[in-house]
């Protein structure tokens, strides 16, 4: 007999980011996270477990995928299979509400509603913490897509605790993410890959080892409010990360001239008196934080900007769930 379950999961933007693993295959991180997820950045997942099916399978917006995307996939259901005691086989069903693969945290809200979508099916009521931990393995930066707001991924010593929690919800603080995309092509070099090149730069180690002090004053500033201190320390810690992978061998150049016109463009603006502040996940495509009231003036002009083909608009996010 088939089993069902169909979850939601928002993407996330992190302000102070996960770049790097000290374990690689259950990714833990070298260092601590802080994001806020994105309201209207969803993916949508159903997962069947059916007693017919000779093997996994993964549909991704209409489209069957084999290799590596499957392989991911399929690597999650046997953990699910190995929790459960389920041996079924499953049909993977996701669809994403926007770019996938181009630094806007696609892989965070798959299998964030992945994890959630496939315990529920094979009859699991996993508590909070522990689908956070599932997720994880799937995609770090996904442990962060299954609580609500704004939420700490704690690095932790052991599998059972690295996970993510959070520590405002969405109502907390009415900011905004103004997405201005540059490209909306799946990128050459994935996070995956990515992170395996990070402990290849020498900046590495002290990016994480000052990251505990911009844990710190990124929490306290979302806890206060307090945009100036936030837009600092965010964007330190992203010029930090494209440091170590313009710097990794290979290096990584993720950044194109409009993403450029963008950095600059937003420090004049903040020095003109307006909220805003830049944060770059492994992308060309420029997160621009503010608060609500000035989402307009933000998006308007983010889309005069040469290079900048279309902006999105989020607002912090809730938790991932069943639908």
């Amino acid at each position: 007999m088939s089993s069902t379950a169909t979850a939601l999961a928002h993407a996330n933007i992190a302000f102070i980011k996960y770049w790097g693993n000290r374990n690689t295959e259950l990714r833990l991180p070298v260092n601590g996270s802080i994001s806020m997820n994105l309201r209207d950045m969803d993916t949508r997942t159903r997962v069947t477990f059916d007693p017919s099916l000779g093997e996994d399978s993964l549909t991704l917006n209409g489209e069957p995928q084999v290799g590596h995307a499957l392989e991911r996939v399929h690597r999650l259901l046997s953990r699910v299979r190995a929790m459960s005691g389920l041996r079924h086989f499953a049909a993977v069903d996701s669809e994403n509400t926007f770019p996938m693969g181009a630094g806007i945290a696609s892989s965070a809200s798959a299998f964030a509603a992945l994890s959630l979508a496939a315990s529920t099916a094979a009859g699991l009521a996993l508590p909070e913490r522990a689908l956070s931990r599932l997720a994880r393995t799937g995609s770090g930066s996904a442990s962060r897509s299954i609580p609500a707001g704004f939420v700490e991924w704690h690095t932790g010593s052991t599998h059972e605790d690295s996970c993510a929690a959070s520590f405002a919800s969405p109502q907390h603080w009415d900011l905004a993410d103004c997405i201005a995309i540059v490209s909306a092509e799946h990128k050459a070099t994935g996070s995956t890959q990515g992170h395996t090149l990070a402990p290849t730069s020498s900046l590495q180690g002290s990016r994480v080892e000052s990251a505990p002090q911009r844990l710190e004053i990124c929490r306290t500033a979302i806890l206060k409010r307090d945009f100036t201190a936030l837009a600092e320390v965010a964007e330190l810690d992203s010029n930090l990360m494209h440091a170590v992978m313009m710097t990794s061998t290979p290096p990584l150049l993720y950044w194109q001239p409009a993403t450029l016109a963008i950095m600059h463009a937003v420090q004049r603006w903040r020095g003109q008196g307006t909220p805003a502040f830049y944060t770059i996940d492994a992308g060309p495509n420029v997160h621009v934080i503010t608060q609500q009231p000035h989402v307009k003036e933000i998006e308007g002009r983010l889309r005069q900007i040469p290079g900048v083909k279309d902006v999105l608009v989020a607002t912090p996010g809730g938790p991932a769930q069943i639908v």
